[in-house]
């Protein structure tokens, strides 16, 4: 697990560059991904997550924040 800062940093602020929100449900939490901190706390290799993303840039951010995910072999689906 010693990528896994490197993974929250790159996710945190590859979701930063965007102004949709972008919000990560696991395990009925929902987790900013704009927050480093809630990422910390939540982010784990083993559990898969859903990812809503609502604003005017979804698409790319959607986008962008699946394939880091994809980068650090974390489980990722996006919510339509």
């Amino acid at each position: 697990m010693s990528n896994s800062n490197a993974a929250i940093v790159e996710i945190a602020q590859t979701a930063s560059k965007f102004t949709s929100s972008i919000v990560l449900h696991s395990e009925n939490k929902y987790i900013d991904v704009k927050s480093i901190l809630g990422l910390f706390t939540t982010l784990v290799s083993s559990h898969s997550y859903e990812l809503h993303v609502h604003g005017p840039d979804a698409e790319e951010a959607k986008k962008a924040i699946t394939e880091v995910f994809q980068k650090h072999g974390l489980h990722i689906s996006v919510a339509s």
